[in-house]
């Protein structure tokens, strides 16, 4: 919606709260609650203010020293948040509340702050419009569902949750009927919150599921994808259920997924389609070349696609979750699965996990794939067969150390982003892992409590 649709929705009393919103490095939805009568008096023309401690934070909201952005010696000031009006917004699940997603600024140069997610995807889609193309992008999430509340399975210490279902239900409608109190109400509040949904399903976990909404401008798209997941997150708060988009609930379970699908495309047509054979693939120049481009650099750009110590949990040979790098059509062991003709050409990266940051992903994709385009690479031959068993082909990397490694000694990385960029990211994905690293789990309790 637009200012005028809101400020008919409070004069009516509809609409009194404004979330004004933006992600942290994590992903999570941070801001403040406004008056609506304040925000469009103030915040909507002025914007308003934000610590940028929340750009340099860790899980537990603390503030993590080594940051160059934002430290104590240069006393954690404010950031400007200033309103994207393209992104305003209803939640029609939460009480005459309306949304909108900010662009974080210097409070002194007005400058976009470089670290900020939302700031590095528009870089991206800046080089691709440079180029002549837009960018159309889809994110499929996958969560898992269970009747146990946040609240209830935070004392418990995550042990014993009942999940929703019983039995794996990929695709089954009888067993996906009995999470429509939580599904069916994603569905209709998203839809009346400006973010259209095609479908939910089962998956192959033990009540988990995946929705799946209509695909968009990647920036959009992003923005999309932080609403699917405060709606569903939200409303299964008010059922006193809870979900995870952890990558790797249950080492017995699946992973959930963030499947990311994107294309090129050119004055409203899709610039992957074309008549080059890649195999029994028919498309363009720039379709090979987006594809080899993002193949080529999956292994430095894997920390954006799998950002905690949990995510690689995921990657097991036969888990629906790819081990290693190659492309094939419509081949979901392979990382890079190729679907769709024509115009519904696009390709689908299987590697990235439900826990991402998605301007984080979209970037990171695009950034591989203009590479390729502008250096005319051409993708290796399709893989055929399962590329679990491809012993031959290079693993996607492991472990957060390994794939931050890689991350911040890319020369193309920092090409594609900056020093500022890749030097703030791979201190957080250090301080991630050396949290992890210091912790001493349930399991090394079970092991060795006793026997060792």
């Amino acid at each position: 919606m637009n200012l005028q649709d809101l400020e008919e929705l409070v004069l009516t009393e509809e609409v009194d709260t404004v979330i004004v919103g933006f992600t942290d490095l994590y992903g999570r939805l941070m801001g403040k609650r406004c008056d609506a009568e304040y925000f469009l008096t103030d915040v909507a023309k002025a914007g308003t203010h934000s610590c940028d401690y929340l750009l340099a934070a860790d899980m537990e909201m603390e503030p993590v020293p080594g940051y160059a952005f934002a430290n104590w010696e240069r006393g954690y000031g404010d950031v400007h948040l200033v309103p994207d009006m393209d992104t305003l917004r209803l939640c029609s699940w939460l009480d005459r509340t309306a949304m909108i997603f900010c662009d974080v600024h210097d409070v002194t140069t007005h400058e976009p702050v470089a670290v900020s997610p939302r700031q590095i995807l528009r870089r991206q889609l800046a080089a691709a419009k440079e180029l002549g193309f837009d960018v159309l992008a889809a994110s499929e999430l996958e969560y898992f569902i269970f009747e146990t509340s946040y609240r209830a399975a935070t004392e418990s210490n995550f042990q014993n949750l009942q999940a929703a279902g019983w039995y794996l239900e990929d695709y089954h409608i009888f067993q996906g009927s009995r999470v429509e109190k939580l599904n069916a109400e994603a569905r209709r509040h998203l839809r009346r919150s400006g973010v259209p949904v095609e479908t939910t399903k089962g998956e192959w976990g033990l009540g988990q599921h995946e929705l799946n909404i209509r695909y968009a401008e990647a920036l959009t798209m992003a923005d999309r994808h932080i609403v699917l997941k405060q709606c569903v997150r939200e409303i299964a708060d008010q059922l006193e259920m809870s979900v995870t988009f952890m990558a790797k609930f249950a080492a017995e379970q699946a992973g959930s997924s963030c499947h990311v699908h994107m294309s090129l495309w050119r004055d409203g047509v899709n610039a992957f389609a074309g008549d080059e054979a890649f195999g029994k693939v028919r498309g363009s120049a720039a379709f090979g070349s987006f594809l080899a481009g993002w193949q080529a650099h999956a292994a430095e750009m894997m920390a954006f696609y799998a950002p905690t110590v949990n995510s690689y949990k995921r990657y097991q040979p036969g888990s629906w979750a790819p081990t290693r790098i190659a492309w094939s059509q419509d081949n979901r062991t392979a990382g890079f699965r190729v679907v769709g003709a024509d115009q519904s050409l696009r390709v689908e990266c299987r590697i990235p996990g439900a826990d991402v940051n998605p301007y984080l992903v979209f970037a990171a994709a695009i950034a591989s794939g203009l590479d390729g385009v502008r250096r005319g690479l051409a993708p290796e031959a399709p893989f055929e067969g399962d590329v679990y068993a491809a012993t031959e082909l290079p693993e996607v990397p492991m472990s957060l150390r390994d794939a931050t490694d890689r991350f911040t000694q890319s020369d193309f990385v920092r090409e594609a982003f900056g020093d500022q960029v890749v030097d703030h990211y791979t201190h957080f994905f250090r301080v991630e892992e050396a949290a992890h690293h210091a912790a001493v789990s349930d399991w090394e309790r079970q092991r060795y409590f006793e026997r060792i």
